[in-house]
């Protein structure tokens, strides 16, 4: 049997294989409200047969969506919409996660495909906030107010309170957004904390704020249930993060009760060109975070291939595979890269419904 389709089994969570669903934006909600759209969507990939389905960026705040259009679990009335998502992924095999995030400088952003630019205020967009006053640069010009201490002890009741929303809502993965240039990002990268106070500076300050809204949230997160983080590992520039700078990071968290890293990279600027674009291009750096940090990892980047996939999980560089793009292509990729690696899974994956019209080959 491939070691794609074994088991996982992290806290009292099992997850039926190794291929997970990698949260992805849909910007199609209203006030943060999933709707139908977002049913399909995620439910699909339950029935296609992932391990785990993880709901795209969720904003913990209004202004901390990226743009008008994000899913958000900012009030008491979203829990019951994302309760009707989660309900039906785990009836279909797969486990329900969350992504809880705020956006930071990148927030207040219009959707990809009608510009991806900011929004004025006085056109639907709001004012943002980030660690310091410095505008993230290319089409996200808004040059954002730095957060008073007030301001971050606000956002990490808010992390909490989404917590609490994502729990009630039957969630049993919960994943922290500590990447992509958004707003815990923007404090641990100094490409955009230029703070002077406890919270900017030094390695140990500048990782104090993602050290204290995950130990906050953790303390409202039962221990039964993983807590993980999706961290930009590197910013791939000279001045901003390493990856020997976030090795160190997770050992910390790990102590914090982190259970497992799902390892990206980059974003926080618009300009960078170093980046190693190709097939699986981040699978050995997971691999050296999961030797040295000692703590379980999830990798995505341009995986597509199953015997990559399978590569990457069973030479214990990885524990699980997320897939985006691949999934957007093929909600039924598990069922056909297990037919590709000649899993005897196969016919099994798919749902009674279509398995009996539909015959592994």
């Amino acid at each position: 049997m491939a070691s794609l389709f074994n088991e996982f089994r992290l806290k009292d969570v099992v997850l039926r294989n190794r291929i997970a669903v990698s949260p992805m934006c849909q910007y199609s909600s209203d006030n943060g409200f999933p709707n139908d759209w977002h049913f399909v969507h995620l439910g699909s990939r339950a029935v296609g047969g992932a391990g785990l389905v993880v709901v795209e960026a969720t904003a913990v705040s209004p202004e901390g969506r990226i743009s008008p259009a994000d899913s958000g679990i900012y009030l008491d009335d979203h829990v019951q919409p994302f309760a009707k998502i989660a309900g039906f992924l785990k009836q279909h095999g797969a486990c329900p996660g969350i992504q809880l995030a705020h956006a930071g400088r990148k927030a207040s952003a219009n959707k990809p495909w009608e510009g991806d630019n900011h929004i004025d205020s006085d056109k639907g967009g709001w004012d943002t906030i980030a660690p310091s006053a410095v505008a993230f640069g290319g089409n996200l010009t808004k040059v954002p107010r730095a957060m008073s201490v007030e301001d971050i002890a606000r956002i990490q009741k808010a992390f909490i309170a989404a917590a609490k929303r994502a729990l009630a809502a039957g969630f049993e993965w919960l994943e922290l957004h500590l990447a992509h240039g958004y707003l815990a990002h923007e404090f641990y990268s100094p490409l955009a904390n230029h703070r002077t106070d406890q919270y900017g500076g030094s390695f140990e300050n500048r990782i104090r704020f993602l050290l204290e809204t995950f130990t906050a949230v953790r303390k409202v997160w039962p221990e039964r249930f993983p807590l993980t983080a999706r961290l930009s590992v590197t910013d791939w520039i000279e001045g901003g993060v390493t990856v020997e700078e976030s090795i160190e990071l997770l050992r910390r968290l790990k102590s914090a009760g982190l259970d497992l890293v799902d390892v990206s990279q980059g974003f926080i600027t618009p300009d960078i060109s170093q980046v190693p674009w190709g097939p699986g291009f981040m699978i050995p750096t997971a691999s050296r975070i999961r030797r040295e940090a000692e703590i379980p990892t999830a990798v995505g980047w341009m995986i597509s291939d199953p015997q990559q996939a399978e590569d990457a999980v069973r030479d214990q560089h990885a524990d699980l595979v997320m897939l985006a793009r691949e999934m957007l292509r093929d909600p039924y990729w598990p069922y056909h890269a297990a037919l590709k690696l000649g899993d005897e899974k196969a016919a099994s994956i798919l749902p009674v419904q279509y398995a009996r019209a539909v015959k592994a080959r």
